[in-house]
């Protein structure tokens, strides 16, 4: 599936009031140390963006593909001010790291 069409069916499933209401929760929840249910969403969402993006680790950072995280901040705003964004990407840079041998 293209990024705009799993971005308009995202934005389709959840209304823009609900979207801005699961990061305001989000945040919430990171200030509160309560993280479990609020990233347990958060990444059911992530791994449908990915599952229909048919979205593969690259081998190397020049063919670094982070559409994924681009969908997400484009449908739900101030995500990328939560640590669960944060996360997200510092994962894929250590994976990177990690294949591509950097790891210490």
């Amino acid at each position: 599936m293209y990024k705009n069409k799993i971005i308009e069916t995202l934005k389709a499933q959840y209304s823009r009031d609900l979207r801005k209401q699961l990061v305001r929760s989000l945040l919430e929840s990171e200030k509160n140390k309560d993280t479990t249910q609020q990233y347990k969403l958060m990444n059911q969402i992530f791994s449908y963006v990915i599952s229909e993006l048919g979205w593969t680790m690259a081998v190397n950072t020049k063919n670094w593909d982070s559409t994924p995280l681009d969908i997400m901040n484009e449908v739900f705003p101030k995500i990328k001010t939560s640590k669960w964004y944060l996360e997200q990407d510092l994962s894929i840079e250590s994976n990177i790291d990690v294949v591509m041998g950097k790891a210490e």
